[in-house]
Formats: structure tokens, sequence, C-alpha cells
């Protein structure tokens, strides 16, 4: 199984934006790449074309038809909530399972999975699971997300000790340059290197691009 979980310290700091880059540089570099996010809430069926779904999609050169949306986002909810408590309101669940084996089924296809994670490492999936979890259930390194925000060491170190706790592989971190941030994102990384070391850290600066693709590179085959 050659698949990576883009996972992060919370919601809104930029999974799908380092899935999306994710997936431009590695189909630029010739590999051949899907991306899944499996669990979406806040999805609005009537308008899937501003979904993060819908943006994952374009980029892998797929339409926004049932098919494509039921592969990429099997469980989609309305609410933008935690998925337990979204898919509590339209009197639903997401069997954690099934979730499993639709990650794990298309993970066996040739070339790289990216799956993009709901929220953050903690996020419930229902009253027993949460994205942690799920992670372990596949046993994918993890690629975790994290922002430049204040408050976002803690964050980010308390994600990070989770993971490994589980004995979950941290493959890279990113640190997604946030809008408002005390200090150079560059530094931020650099005090996280000094605690998650040897996990490979880079910055993504919000203007000027760098790859990342080379963070997950030797978990690829």
């Amino acid at each position: 199984m050659t698949a990576v979980f883009v996972t992060s310290s919370g919601t809104g700091i930029g999974k799908t934006l380092v899935t999306l880059r994710l997936i431009e540089e590695l189909t630029t570099a010739g590999r051949s790449v899907q991306a899944l996010k499996p669990v979406a809430s806040g999805f609005d069926a009537a308008h899937p074309e501003g979904s993060d779904t819908a943006l994952l999609l374009r980029a892998q050169g797929l339409d926004l038809g049932a098919k494509n949306l039921d592969a990429a986002s099997p469980w989609r909810f309305a609410a933008p909530l935690s998925p337990d408590m979204a898919a509590s309101r339209e009197r639903r669940s997401i069997p954690f399972d099934a979730l499993v084996a639709h990650c794990r089924t298309a993970s066996e296809r040739p070339g790289v999975t990216l799956i993009e994670g709901v929220g953050g490492v903690m996020t419930p999936l229902d009253a027993e699971h949460t994205v942690l979890d799920w992670i372990d259930a596949l046993g994918a390194p993890a690629l975790l997300v994290v922002g430049s925000y204040l408050g976002t060491l803690s964050h980010s170190l308390t994600a990070a000790s989770t993971l490994r706790a589980r004995g979950v592989t941290i493959a890279g971190v990113v640190v997604s340059e946030s809008e408002d941030q005390p200090v150079p994102a560059a530094e931020t990384a650099a005090t996280l290197v000094r605690f998650l070391a040897p996990a490979p850290i880079c910055v993504l600066p919000r203007t000027a691009p760098v790859p990342l693709w080379p963070l997950i590179e030797t978990h690829l085959k």
C-alpha cells in the first residue's frame, strides 16, 4: 500500500492546499496519483463545485459527476461541524470499518494515494473513533500540516506527540504560513525541528511555492 495520510493540528490550516500541491508535484514528476477526502463536512450538495472535494477532483482532471464524488468523498455532510455532529444532524453515522476498507481498496490501486483527513488528529468520527484511529487502522504514514499562528507550537507538538504515541510514522511536517503570525514561519519551523527531528519539516509560504513531495518521497514505492 502506497498511501500517505494528510492530517493536521486543527481545522482550516491547509490540508487541502497541501494535498493539491502534492497532486501537482507528483503528477509533474511522472507519478500516478489519486487523492481522496473520504469524510467531508460543510458540503453543499446543491453547489458541489465550491467544495474541497471538487478542488481535489479538478486537480486530478476529473469531473464532478456522482461517481467521482462518491469515490473521493463517500461520506458527505451539510453541517460544517465535526463529522460525528454533522452526521447526527442527518440521522446518519460513519461506519468506521467501511471507511477504513474504502481507503484500503483505493490504496491498492497503482500509484500514490493521498488521503486527506477531516479536522485535526483528534477530531471525532463517531462515538468511539477519532481521525487518529482512522490513521492507525490504515497503517499509513502521516503528513502533519500545522500553522504559524500564535499558539501553534503547543497545538503542533501535541498533535505530533499523539501520533507518535500511537506508533504512527510522521512522514513530515508542513508549516503552512498563517495570515497572522507572531514570528516568521521559519522561526516556528526551527523550534519544531528541535522537538520533532528526525521528521523533515518545511515551511509552505503564502506566496512563493516550495516543493513538498520530497517530504514523503522515502515513503513512496
